[in-house]
């Protein structure tokens, strides 16, 4: 209500006496010791800014709105603060301000408070990049400097990554792309021709992402829907057929933005799930709303180039060292999940089976497949096309793949539902078990293990517990050293977790026997290393409930012999004194 009189009062009275009168009110209250008052004060900033002298606006006004969103401890009237600057923006006509606004815009995505940001990204980012784009600044300030920022923070990073800054400048970065494609419509070679009248075409419904605010929707910031439609309909005709000679806004998206884009993607920790999912969310908003053929003619092409994705790379470090980066999953997850045909499913079915063949046969690590994997597992839709791969790799003429495929399974187990778990992940792994090559059998392991822990299913259950015990017990394994270690870490792993009558019956009695086979292994190296792998695993099982009747048979007699390992290998070992500490 006090807003509202405020209002009327400036409508009625003009500037001049708005300054004189109202405006040293709010000074007065800035720093009163009721946060209402200060509320009352930074929405007054906002709802008065039209009925101002345009010099106070960006001068008195700005300044105060500055020392609030700088020193309030309020969550909700920095909240306030920002709706305020968001509508100054809109006003400010001085651009010796926008230094100013760009610094504030910084702090305001920093805010420790989750509301300041939100109403940071809503209101006052689009406010900002819309003046920023009315001064031509939007491609050659705003969008670089916020890269160069995310460059700096990745150069710096290299042993241990601000990822908060990084979701602040990429969000902030994300924000922009509706602003950044509605520059590229307005300023194309047919923006004059623009025409409306007659049927205007419809857009589709999933044509654009979801915008955070309506301050973000595209139809907003060219005018309307309407306009939109047609200009969408010349975009996609010119792209087509006419292609980007003297189109200046989206030579800059085509050549400046996207290299650098994918320059920084390769510099990103692939192991880093958060900065991978970050990125990937960028590049699929990104080419959401430039559209499909921007997507295959302008985007998939900068990436394909850079993966050089062929068999003659397979000794070549250059060609192939690609692989091994975060520009793979990011280019799976961000870019070929963009468009779900069948023809975008069969690509990126593709090349997911090409990355895995070639870092198999390259022996080179597989986290940038793991990475690829984990982002699209966590989507039920792509359960299906990802077992599709891995079927792929089941059956290659290469042990290496077939190894490869055995351990990917581990990563997808923990997010697919049961029964296809028990229709395409069990077969798979029952074929690889048999497999005639040693590695590939050892390598199906871990994911035996996981189905342990994450399925109920009896007689799913049934069946994993047998083809472990197919190998513990199988005399043709009896002196296969790596197969015993990877049961022992596997069991170490799901121990805790798994159904307790699995643990009983099975996991506990079976680490007893590997530890008095252990005790009678005369080459010292092996020994030792299984000797650690059973500490790891009894340390990791010591934290469950085990009955008084399995302590004494197998779990006490188990830690005796990892005991007398230990102390026949290395008196002064500190796993020595721990297992002695394990077993009291």
């Amino acid at each position: 209500m006090i807003l509202t009189g405020c209002v009327a009062f400036a409508r009625h009275v003009g500037p001049t006496r708005v300054e004189a009168e109202l405006l040293p009110q709010c000074w007065e209250q800035i720093n009163h010791k009721y946060p209402e008052r200060r509320l009352l004060v930074a929405e007054s900033c906002g709802a008065l800014a039209p009925y101002l002298p345009k010099e106070i606006r960006s001068s008195l006004v700005l300044s105060m709105l500055q020392q609030m969103l700088m020193e309030d401890k309020a969550d909700l009237v920095r909240e306030a603060v920002i709706k305020s600057l968001g509508i100054i923006m809109g006003y400010i006509d001085d651009p010796d301000k926008y230094q100013q606004g760009f610094e504030l815009l910084l702090s305001a995505l920093g805010d420790p408070s989750e509301r300041v940001v939100s109403a940071t990204h809503q209101v006052f980012l689009p406010a900002y990049a819309a003046w920023t784009t009315e001064l031509g600044n939007l491609q050659s300030h705003l969008i670089p400097t916020l890269l160069n920022k995310i460059e700096k923070l990745l150069r710096e990073g290299e042993h241990g990554l601000d990822e908060h800054k990084l979701h602040m400048y990429l969000s902030a970065l994300q924000s922009m792309i509706p602003s950044l494609f509605a520059l590229v419509l307005q300023n194309a070679p047919f923006s004059s021709k623009v025409k409306l009248h007659g049927e205007v075409p419809q857009i589709e419904v999933t044509r654009f992402p979801r915008p955070m605010s309506p301050l973000q929707d595209v139809s907003t910031i060219i005018g309307s829907r309407e306009q939109l439609a047609v200009l969408l309909q010349l975009y996609d005709y010119q792209l087509e057929h006419e292609g980007t000679t003297g189109w200046e806004s989206l030579l800059w998206v085509v050549n400046q933005l996207l290299p650098q884009l994918i320059e920084i993607v390769g510099k990103i920790n692939v192991t880093s799930t958060a900065c991978v999912h970050e990125f990937s969310r960028f590049f699929w908003r990104l080419c959401r709303t430039f559209g499909k053929i921007f997507t295959n003619t302008k985007v998939k092409p900068q990436f394909q180039e850079i993966l050089r994705l062929s068999e003659e790379n397979i000794d070549s470090s250059a060609g192939n060292g690609v692989l091994t980066k975060a520009t793979v999953p990011i280019y799976a997850t961000g870019v070929l999940t963009c468009y779900i045909q069948e023809e975008d499913r069969k690509l990126l079915v593709g090349f997911l089976e090409d990355v895995m063949t070639l870092l198999s046969l390259s022996h080179a690590p597989l986290d940038s497949l793991k990475a690829s994997f984990v982002e699209l597992g966590a989507n039920p839709a792509y359960h299906e096309l990802l077992l599709t791969v891995l079927w792929y790799g089941v059956v290659h003429t290469s042990a290496l793949v077939r190894c490869t495929a055995a351990r990917m399974f581990e990563l997808l187990v923990k997010g697919v539902n049961e029964t296809l778990v028990a229709q395409r992940v069990v077969p798979a792994l029952i074929t690889l078990s048999s497999d005639p090559e040693i590695s590939v059998r050892i390598a199906t392991i871990p994911a035996f293990g996981t189905i342990m822990e994450t399925v109920i299913q009896r007689e799913l259950l049934e069946r994993v517990k047998m083809q472990l015990a197919s190998f513990l017990e199988d005399p043709q394994y009896q002196d296969q050293h790596s197969l015993h270690t990877e049961i022992i870490k596997t069991f170490g792993r799901v121990g805790p977790n798994a159904e307790p009558r699995f643990r009983d019956e099975f996991v506990i009695p079976h680490l007893h026997k590997l530890a008095l086979v252990n005790n009678l292994q005369i080459v010292d190296s092996k020994r030792l290393d299984i000797a650690t792998h059973l500490f790891e695993a009894y340390s990791a099982l010591s934290c469950c409930f085990i009955s008084e009747d399995l302590m004494v048979n197998h779990f006490l007699p188990g830690l005796r012999c990892l005991r007398t390992d230990m102390e026949h290998l290395s008196p002064e070992h500190e796993l020595n004194i721990n297992c002695c500490k394990l077993s009291k």
